[in-house]
């Protein structure tokens, strides 16, 4: 391509040796600043923190080796102690690599006083309820809460006694900071230093943070290559947590990229807890979140006994080899047999709607001891750890090249632009008549944009008013099924207090209740438009109709275009493109927090018109306290349903149309900037010759695919 105006003088003759070999994603970014630099004199692009990380969400039990699993994905041994990655606490626990400094660093975010003060008095409510309906499960969660933090007989002593404890004194300063920071280049002292923050001792009482702790943050050095852009999340709420702090834990949940389900081997296919807790959290991970795989991760494969397995399997003889090789025969056979079970059982459930492909669901089964010890006869592959680890760093690697790829291409924009700029008075009126057919493209393209937001709008609201009339008919006989007793009723008084002193919704200790009476008057609603929402926003793939799919082909340069031909025309539409990807890439991010917004507003809206209720029978005590708040929340419910339910999908409704408004404006809005910046550009009539820059940004460009 012949270039156009006056040629400067090169600071470099040439560049090609320096992309001549493989270059990391680190190298290319710098070659392309130290371009931009000697061109523009500014390397800054304006985009940090631009991305967010990508949120990687583990679910497990306490003794499901979690803490040993991480331990072996990073490569440290005994960096977490076994137990406390989540703890029994509803501690939000991430791990994320340490990108300024050599240190391991905990940020660990603490209750305030008035918060823990409120705290600690509705635990005392439930030790001392010697009532006969007393919830036996409540109770042992509040002494553990107590006795971790104020020692042995603090569940025995009254809140007055506890306030003049020289222990209470020692805690009070955690109560005048909102964040404790632990830091230390030794691993060790760290480990040490943090436990107490994170950890909880069946042993030993007393001295145990955790209680105080709403959220922590652990940043690890030296894991670049698997962490650089993910975060590892430890969701509690499977079995772990004294309390659930419902809004936190969902809106964690739906930041969730890909999520992780931890179970022990000889428990991942029988135990119900994984599963239950999958399909409790489908809305959240699917419609409601942005999870686009799950790992299903079988722990502890060499606790095994051989003979115990060869009998109860009855393995044959064949396949049975000398006492020396038996253990890991039998490790090995277990794990092809759970990786079939635990695909089977995913084949079968309701989270495959969701995840429809194989790639998206894949079966770990791991041994974080054999990974240490070579001595358990398995090899480093056969204990699985570096197969993940591989999945962790292909999937930084990935995220790692489109950042890369993002910062080239806008280097390259800025110096299409600038390349553009080298006009002679006779391509003056060309340009002109481009700017115009730019200006004329974007408003046809918005008009067919907004044709398609207009239909689905209208399938939208068609089946938002079925599910309304669906709702109003058996809301009541739902509200009703949900709140009625277990079959002794013992304690269930105070399972239904604390449901509506949460808002709505009651996790067990053990998963074995479950209420949730917001997604209970919102079903009707969801399943109407699950349809509708999977094809508008689906999780992966295209659909035909989908919002990402009308962006993705969205543009104001047309195939038949005219004087493509035209040297300077081309880097012209070169950077209106780059523009176009550029936009788009931020659209579809925002796309997805925006789908979060709608498919949640509807419980929302319930919550918001159900809160003075639960306000109200959160208070009911004393006899007949049970039949009590039943009857409140189901008149309040009868009463409510005329309009509650309306109004539910009225804010659907008004938060799509917001969507629509809001990209449309973006559109419009940044590309008239990008068409004005083309034509002041070439306005100006520099004489810059940046052809050459342009094609090392290519060059670098190359090394990405």
């Amino acid at each position: 391509m012949a270039s156009q105006g006056t040629k400067r003088k090169r600071d470099h003759d040439s560049s090609d040796s320096s992309i001549e070999t493989k270059l990391t994603t680190n190298m290319i970014i710098e070659n392309a600043r130290q371009i931009l630099q000697r061109v523009t004199k500014s390397s800054d692009l304006n985009d940090k923190g631009s991305r967010k990380k990508a949120t990687i969400g583990v679910f497990g039990k306490s003794g499901e080796g979690k803490s040993s699993l991480l331990s072996a994905i990073l490569g440290k041994l005994y960096f977490l102690p076994s137990g406390c990655f989540g703890a029994c606490t509803a501690v939000v626990t991430q791990v994320e690599a340490n990108l300024d400094d050599s240190n391991y660093t905990a940020e660990i975010e603490l209750f305030s006083k008035e918060e823990w003060e409120n705290e600690l008095k509705d635990v005392f409510k439930d030790i001392k309820d010697e009532s006969e309906e007393r919830n036996e499960d409540l109770i042992e969660m509040a002494a553990e809460k107590i006795t971790a933090l104020y020692g042995d007989d603090a569940d025995k002593k009254t809140l007055e006694e506890l306030q003049n404890d020289e222990t209470f004194a020692k805690i009070e300063p955690f109560l005048s900071i909102s964040k404790k920071i632990i830091s230390s280049s030794d691993l060790s002292e760290f480990t040490n230093e943090v436990a107490s923050f994170i950890q909880h001792s069946q042993t030993s009482s007393g001295g145990w943070y955790w209680p105080l702790v709403k959220s922590v943050t652990i940043k690890i050095p030296d894991c670049h290559g698997l962490l650089e852009n993910i975060v590892l999340l430890d969701l509690p709420g499977t079995g772990d947590c004294n309390k659930i702090r419902d809004d936190l834990w969902k809106t964690k949940l739906r930041e969730c990229s890909s999520v992780w389900i931890v179970s022990a081997i000889n428990r991942a296919i029988t135990d119900r807890d994984p599963w239950g807790i999958l399909k409790h959290c489908i809305e959240e991970l699917g419609p409601g979140g942005k999870c686009k795989s799950i790992n299903f991760i079988c722990t502890k494969t060499d606790d095994i006994n051989p003979g115990e397995y060869i009998r109860s399997v009855r393995l044959p003889r064949d396949q049975i080899p000398e006492d020396k090789d038996q253990k890991k025969t039998c490790i090995l056979h277990r794990n092809n047999h759970a990786k079939t079970r635990v695909k089977e059982k995913f084949e079968n459930s309701e989270i495959k709607k969701i995840f429809n492909t194989d790639s998206q669901f894949q079966v770990f089964t791991v041994s974080s001891n054999a990974f240490f010890d070579h001595n358990l006869n398995l090899e480093s592959s056969e204990t699985e750890i570096p197969k993940l680890q591989d999945d962790l760093m292909n999937f930084n690697k990935t995220i790692n090249i489109e950042l890369t790829r993002d910062y080239v291409n806008k280097a390259k924009g800025v110096l299409s632009l600038i390349q553009s700029g080298q006009l002679d008075n006779e391509k003056e009126k060309m340009i002109e008549m481009k700017v115009n057919e730019f200006k004329n493209n974007l408003k046809e393209s918005l008009i067919e944009l907004d044709k398609y937001f207009r239909s689905i709008y209208k399938d939208l609201e068609q089946h938002l008013s079925k599910g309304v009339e669906e709702s109003v008919n058996s809301c009541v006989a739902s509200t009703k099924k949900l709140i009625a007793s277990n079959k002794d009723g013992r304690g269930f008084h105070k399972i239904l207090g604390a449901l509506c002193k949460n808002y709505g919704c009651y996790w067990s200790k053990n998963w074995d209740v479950v209420l949730d009476l917001n997604k209970s008057l919102a079903k009707h609603l969801h399943k109407n438009i699950y349809d509708d929402f999977c094809k508008i926003f689906p999780v992966t793939g295209k659909t035909g109709t989908s919002v990402q799919e009308q962006i993705d082909k969205f543009s104001i340069i047309q195939s038949d275009s005219a004087y493509t031909r035209s040297d300077i025309l081309h880097y012209i539409q070169d950077f209106i493109i780059i523009e176009e990807t550029k936009l788009k890439a931020a659209l579809s991010r925002d796309i997805v927090d925006k789908k979060k917004d709608i498919y949640t507003s509807i419980q929302i809206t319930i919550v918001h018109e159900m809160a003075s209720c639960y306000r109200q029978a959160a208070a009911v005590r004393g006899i007949g306290s049970k039949k009590k708040m039943q009857d409140l929340l189901i008149n309040t419910v009868d009463q409510k349903k005329g309009d509650m339910f309306e109004k539910a999908k009225m804010e659907v409704l008004k938060k799509f149309n917001n969507l629509k408004l809001d990209i449309k404006s973006t559109l419009e809005k940044e590309l008239e900037k990008a068409i004005e910046r083309s034509e002041s550009q070439n306005n100006k009539k520099t004489r810059m010759d940046v052809s050459r820059e342009i094609e090392e940004l290519e060059g670098l460009l190359d090394h990405l695919d």
